[in-house]
C-alpha cells in the first residue's frame, strides 16, 4: 500500500494524493495571498514582498500539477476547494493578528460620565466633544486605538452605555497622541528594524 501510495501512476496517487496535495497547497498560497494584500494595505512594505514570494511559488507548483492532468477534473475541484477556503483561513488569520489601527467614535444615547470614567481607568485615550445632533445636543467620544482593543472597548460600551451609536474605521498611519500600549510580534522593539512597520 506504500509503493502506490507513492507511485505517480497509481490510481491512489492520482485520485487521492494529488488532489489533496493541490487542495492544500491552494489553501496555503491563498492563505498566504489574503495576508499579504492586508499587510500591504497597512504599510508592511518589508513583510508583503516576503510573503508573495511563497505564495507565487506555491502557486505554480499547484497550477503545474494540474497541467499535466487537463483531463481529471478532480484537480479542478480541489483548486477550487483550496481557493475558498484559503480566502477564509486567510481573513480569520488577519482577524487573529488583529493588525493596524482604528478610530471609534461613540454617541452615546444615555449619560457618559460613568462611560467616560471608566475608559480613562482603562487608560484609553480620548477626546470628548460636544456636538448637535438631530435631536438636539450630544456627546461624542473620539478615540485612535489598536485593533486588539476594539472587542473590549465594545464590551465596555455595552456595559456602561448599551444603547450608544458607534463607528469603527482603519487608518492606516498614527502619530503622536494617548494610545495604550499592547505586546505585538510586529511592533516588538527587540525585532531588526526591517520586520517593523514603514513610516
Amino acid at each position: 500500500m506504500d509503493i502506490a501510495l507513492f507511485d505517480v501512476n497509481s490510481w491512489v496517487f492520482i485520485w487521492i494524493v494529488l488532489p489533496l496535495l493541490i487542495f492544500f497547497s491552494r489553501i496555503a498560497d491563498q492563505s498566504i495571498g489574503t495576508l499579504r494584500l492586508i499587510f500591504v494595505s497597512k504599510g508592511y512594505k518589508y513583510i508583503a514582498p516576503l510573503l508573495g514570494f511563497f505564495e507565487v511559488i506555491i502557486w505554480l507548483l499547484a497550477v503545474s500539477q494540474i497541467l499535466k492532468q487537463m483531463d481529471n477534473f478532480l484537480y479542478y475541484i480541489a483548486y477550487g476547494a483550496g481557493f475558498a477556503a484559503g480566502n477564509f483561513i486567510g481573513i480569520t488569520l488577519e482577524e487573529r493578528i488583529s493588525l493596524g489601527t482604528v478610530i471609534v467614535r461613540i454617541m452615546p444615547k444615555m449619560d457618559t460620565s460613568e462611560l467616560v470614567q471608566h475608559l480613562r481607568e482603562k487608560n484609553f485615550g480620548m477626546t470628548l466633544m460636544d456636538a448637535q445632533g438631530s435631536r438636539g445636543p450630544v456627546k461624542i467620544i473620539f478615540l485612535i486605538i489598536p485593533r486588539k482593543q476594539v472587542k473590549e472597548l465594545i464590551s465596555i460600551i455595552n456595559q456602561f452605555n448599551p444603547n450608544a451609536f458607534y463607528s469603527i474605521e482603519e487608518v492606516k498611519s498614527v502619530r503622536h497622541g494617548v494610545m495604550r500600549q499592547e505586546k505585538s510580534v510586529l511592533s516588538n522593539p527587540k525585532m531588526p528594524q526591517f520586520w517593523r512597520k514603514s513610516k
